[in-house]
């Protein structure tokens, strides 16, 4: 048995938390996925050499410190990447290694920092090549591999949009527009509540001077409608968005694009936390989200969740809660004495609550409107694994079909690779705003999370068969 804990997710929680139990002596395995640690948000370019100065100052510096600090603490880590974990239960965990060979990880206590994903958004042309996550192009950008093709066209709600904007400017990308779903009056109400993070604020008030110097329009109460093209993009409709984002197409606006980003948001990445069977409920949001306590405890008490899997809420808040979990962790493990975790979680719960009042108001400024769900015509993908298209589901729908299993059971979707991960958002609006109930259900993922050719067990074959003789 690895009586070392586990953590799953090298992003800046499962660093942080890394980190922390180094800092007492203990030493983890830290799983993720990529070629580096750092996550999404401070991965780094994947080669060597690469300068990503038109990223921001403070990006760079706040990246570097990061790694900095985390190199300090090296030696106390286990690092594995390139490791895919595809299912787990109650004291191990089932991983993919780079090898393409599945393996189990035993685990006495796990932390899960496995981050979010974003949410799709259908509408007529949005699986057009040329059309791209937003978060997606950012990562692209800041791996240092890429850069967007043409004009890029950038739609969706929230401070990433004018941020991926600048940084595709400075990059030498060509910015045609910036269209922002809510209207500017909902983000002056948030004005106080922005105010909370001083920095954060004022970074955001730089970017939207450095776009009007550069003559990069930003739209506020406008979004998307449609995306046109037959082998790749062409071109793009947007139309003003009502306060409940309905789209006025009556005064739609179609220009030549080759690159379209789309960010309404993201969703917690519960696949994992779902298959192993944890407690989770739904969001104001509309998402569903493991349930977890002041010690970033999961409902079961050597499971831990940091970073955006138990709620979006950046960075910085990652990284507190990823410290937090490590307090419990250590506290568990006798490392220290409940007034010494207290004092510390104290600190950290009081740094948490003035970020937290900042996320409030970004929360409000970006909250969904339901007319979105209007955009997709009678013939658009919706699941674009099964091919089940906006017609198939509000056939469902009128057949009685009023929760996610049974819509999955009619018209396949989430059957596909990706077990939902593309659909089950839109679907579980589309439901919620039909039925007028909250819980209309989650699809639960099954295991393996991802395609595993038959030949990764090899391993485990190879394993019980030394255990049998």
């Amino acid at each position: 048995m690895n009586a070392k804990p586990v953590i799953v997710g090298g992003g800046p929680a499962g660093m942080s938390a890394a980190m922390e139990l180094a800092r007492h002596g203990v030493e983890c395995v830290l799983l993720d996925e990529a070629s580096r640690v750092g996550g999404v948000v401070y991965r780094g370019p994947l080669r060597e050499g690469v300068v990503l100065d038109y990223l921001g100052e403070r990006y760079r510096d706040n990246m570097q410190a990061l790694h900095r600090e985390f190199e300090q603490h090296r030696a106390r880590v286990d690092i594995r990447l390139n490791t895919r974990i595809v299912g787990g239960s109650d004291n191990e965990l089932f991983a993919l290694s780079q090898d393409d060979q599945v393996a189990p990880i035993p685990y006495s206590q796990l932390l899960l920092a496995a981050g979010c994903h974003e949410r799709s958004v259908p509408f007529p042309g949005w699986t057009t090549p040329g059309v791209i996550m937003l978060g997606g192009l950012q990562l692209q950008i800041k791996s240092g591999v890429v850069k967007p093709l043409g004009r890029t066209v950038l739609v969706g709600t929230g401070p990433l949009l004018p941020l991926v904007a600048c940084q595709l400017h400075r990059a030498g990308a060509e910015v045609a527009g910036v269209y922002e779903a809510s209207a500017f009056g909902r983000l002056a109400k948030e004005a106080i509540a922005l105010l909370n993070q001083p920095q954060l604020f004022l970074d955001g008030l730089s970017m939207v001077a450095y776009l009007k110097r550069h003559g990069i329009p930003l739209h506020y109460g406008w979004g998307v409608v449609e995306a046109h093209g037959e082998a790749e993009l062409s071109e793009v409709t947007v139309a003003p968005y009502d306060a409940d984002w309905n789209a006025d197409l009556t005064r739609t606006r179609r220009f030549p694009a080759q690159t379209l980003a789309v960010g309404y948001g993201f969703i917690p990445r519960t696949q994992l936390t779902q298959q192993m069977g944890l407690e989770h409920h739904y969001a104001d949001d509309g998402f569903l989200k493991p349930a977890s306590d002041d010690w970033q405890r999961s409902s079961r008490d050597n499971i831990h969740l940091a970073g955006d899997i138990g709620g979006l809420r950046g960075g910085e808040a990652a990284m507190i809660s990823g410290r937090i979990a490590a307090l419990s962790m250590l506290l568990q493990l006798g490392k220290l004495d409940e007034r010494q975790a207290l004092s510390q979680r104290q600190r950290l719960l009081d740094e948490l609550a003035s970020i937290l009042r900042f996320r409030k108001g970004i929360d409000s400024f970006t909250r969904r409107g339901r007319g979105q769900l209007a955009l997709p015509a009678r013939d658009t993908v919706i699941c674009r694994c099964e091919h089940a298209t906006r017609q198939d589901i509000d056939t469902a729908l009128e057949q009685g079909v009023n929760d996610l299993i049974s819509l999955k059971m009619r018209t396949r979707v989430s059957m596909g690779d990706c077990q939902g991960k593309m659909c089950v958002g839109y679907c579980s609006d589309r439901l919620r705003e039909h039925t007028g109930k909250r819980d209309v259900g989650w699809i639960r993922p099954r295991f393996p999370l991802d395609p595993l050719p038959f030949s990764a067990f090899s391993a485990i074959d190879a394993q019980q068969t030394e255990e049998e003789i």
